[in-house]
């Protein structure tokens, strides 16, 4: 969740390590941080506003160090405040502070080693389970800060990324990680680490991406790394072109805006001007993978949970094919009946999300060993994981809130189902001919959604004084629905749920009023005329309609149902078309209440810890 950036240069790196907290700021921004070895000492300065005023600060104290680590925190173990800020610093008692260190993830022995280096004298200025690590590298450190740091991850239980450096040691700092993303950036004497490839952008685009269990050494002219077994290994350097302007604002008001207005781009990009269906597109050995198969259990988290959702409509009516969709957090937690001839799907943009990750670890262990993940990071922990992999072309996303992440995931999904009916001789030449023609269609056809935008401002207007929402959907896009109020509830604040439309009856209709905007999805499809009734359930209890349509739903406005038009029916790809509005109306909603957009409170992007 965390954001990490570590230099050792022959130049000032504070601008490195500022940069890179900038770039990484969507990671975590209840405070922020940098550390470096100045003159001698270990110097910083930390935050709780974001990277822009630490950056002031640190120009005001003139820090400047030739070694450094920075951080940009999403909170965990204790509240958002400068004493629980990174970089946590060790071995005051000796005069000046001589390790300092930052950390993304979990310790969960924590309260055991707090304890332990409390009766040594330590004395603990935080509520963080960071600071246990700290004190404890500097408790093992005799004159070797690598050696110090492997005996200190060999205590350690939970997930960690980790930064180190000390006044002992000048131009060296040291990085381990256990299922946590970490990288290291290599230059021409001098070498970096960071959490993405993203920080670094611009500095270097040689990348190593460290596997769980790794320790690294950073000097001047060396990386050394160690593995899990404590074994020298090389690591193979990546050249990784990262697009710094995807990171620019541009002429729009938020990174959410510009991420809803990037889809036609996105999703053509993700579809890669596809000629044909082959289960190729998912790698070498995909035929023989989707032939052995005869179910699929899709395991995703949040905004991904609800296209897996969504997926098993597809799957199930085009390619007869049985799907389960699990949460990651708690599909390993409980007793489930392993078949191995399972298509295990994971979901998830970054490619580290901690919980799917467990997951997908969990189903295999369990002898269900055909994995394919739906990513949007190619070089990521959970593509190395698994067999299989489709590799969507969202490209950075910024705002917390997923948007293009979210439709592209969408469109390699409907690839997957594509490719599974084929290998199982239940998709046509004339079907496939006809679901090429409409993805290909896809990038226009969402750009015209996105022409409605001035009609959704004028609802967001409305919606801005409400303190609670419903949203209906039937069918494939009830999970839509889910999406719909899942972005409204994150950047407005706005408490929101989502129903199939039929549950209304059976409990959700007592929460009804004129106050609570009911928003509802209605394309025109085999459930329309169901849709119907159970709007009318709503218009009769006095509720406040807000329908988008499918032009040819013969659905009109009037006093309590206002309706916006979509420009055309979509037949399967509709719920595709219909997730655009809702990430309109909640952004709108969000601007005209005057919320933190792409930062909302509580939230951070990449969901690297349980």
């Amino acid at each position: 969740m965390c954001g990490i950036v570590g230099a050792v240069a022959q130049r000032d790196v504070t601008p490195v390590l500022v940069e890179g907290l900038k770039r990484l700021e969507y990671r975590g921004y209840d405070s922020c941080g940098v550390a470096v070895h100045a003159d001698g000492q270990l110097r910083r300065a930390r935050s709780t506003s974001r990277v822009a005023e630490l950056e002031r600060e640190i120009a005001a104290d003139q820090l400047q160090g030739f070694t450094g680590i920075a951080h940009t925190r999403w909170a965990t173990h204790g509240a958002p405040a400068t004493h629980n800020a990174h970089p946590h610093f060790s071995g005051q008692s000796r005069g000046n502070a001589r390790i300092a260190l930052v950390h993304n993830g979990i310790i969960e022995n924590h309260d055991e080693l707090r304890a332990e280096l409390e009766a040594a004298g330590y004395v603990f200025e935080s509520q963080t389970d960071t600071e246990v690590i700290a004190h404890l590298v500097d408790h093992l450190y005799t004159d070797d800060l690598f050696d110090a740091v492997q005996q200190a991850t060999r205590r350690l239980e939970g997930a960690y990324a980790i930064a180190v450096f000390c006044q002992d040691e000048p131009h060296r700092v040291v990085g381990a990680r256990q299922g946590s993303p970490l990288v290291v950036g290599v230059g021409r004497n001098e070498n970096f680490l960071a959490s993405d490839a993203l920080a670094l952008a611009g500095t270097t685009d040689q990348i190593i991406y460290l596997e769980d269990g790794d320790v690294v050494d950073l000097q001047l002219s060396r990386v050394w790394i160690i593995d899990a077994q404590g074994q020298p290994v090389d690591r193979a350097v990546h050249t990784v072109h990262i697009h710094t302007g995807a990171a620019e604002l541009g002429p729009y008001r938020h990174y959410m805006q510009k991420e809803i207005f990037e889809q036609p781009r996105a999703v053509g990009d993700t579809l890669q001007d596809i000629q044909t269906i082959t289960p190729e597109l998912f790698g070498d050995g995909a035929y023989k993978v989707f032939n052995d198969i005869d179910n699929v259990l899709i395991l995703a988290c949040g905004t991904s949970y609800y296209a897996g959702l969504t997926a098993r409509y597809w799957i199930e009516s085009i390619a007869k094919i049985p799907v389960n969709v699990e949460i990651a957090s708690e599909y390993r937690y409980r007793d489930s009946v392993p078949n191995p001839r399972t298509l295990v799907v994971t979901i998830t943009q970054s490619g580290e999300t901690a919980d799917t990750l467990a997951a997908l670890k969990h189903a295999q262990r369990l002898g269900m060993t055909h994995t394919l993940t739906i990513c949007n990071v190619s070089t990521s922990a959970m593509v190395r994981e698994c067999k299989l992999a489709y590799i969507t072309r969202a490209g950075v996303e910024i705002g917390v809130a997923s948007t293009k992440a979210f439709t592209t995931q969408l469109a390699g999904l409907f690839l997957l189902t594509l490719a599974l009916a084929q290998v199982k001789g239940r998709l046509t030449d004339a079907q496939e001919a006809d679901y090429l023609k409409a993805l290909r269609h896809l990038p226009v056809a969402i750009s015209a959604v996105l022409a409605l935008e001035p009609q959704i401002m004028a609802w967001a207007d409305r919606f801005a004084s409400k303190e609670n929402a419903l949203f209906l959907g039937r069918g494939m896009h009830y999970p839509i629905a889910l999406e719909g109020a899942l972005k409204l509830k994150e950047i407005s604040y706005i408490h929101a749920e989502a129903y199939p439309a039929g549950e209304l009856k059976h409990g959700p209709l007592a929460l009804v009023t004129d106050q609570i905007p009911v928003v509802t999805i209605a394309p025109r499809d085999e459930l329309l005329e169901k849709l119907k009734s159970n709007m009318q359930e709503v218009r009769a209890r006095g509720g406040e309609l807000y329908v988008f349509a499918d032009a040819d739903t013969k659905i009109v406005g009037s006093p309590g149902m206002h309706v916006i038009r979509m420009p055309e029916n979509y037949g399967k790809l509709s719920p595709i078309l219909h997730t655009i509005p809702l990430q309109l109306l909640a952004y709108h909603t969000a601007c005209a209440r005057g919320t933190d957009v792409d930062k909302p409170r509580n939230l951070a992007k990449s969901v690297t810890v349980e």
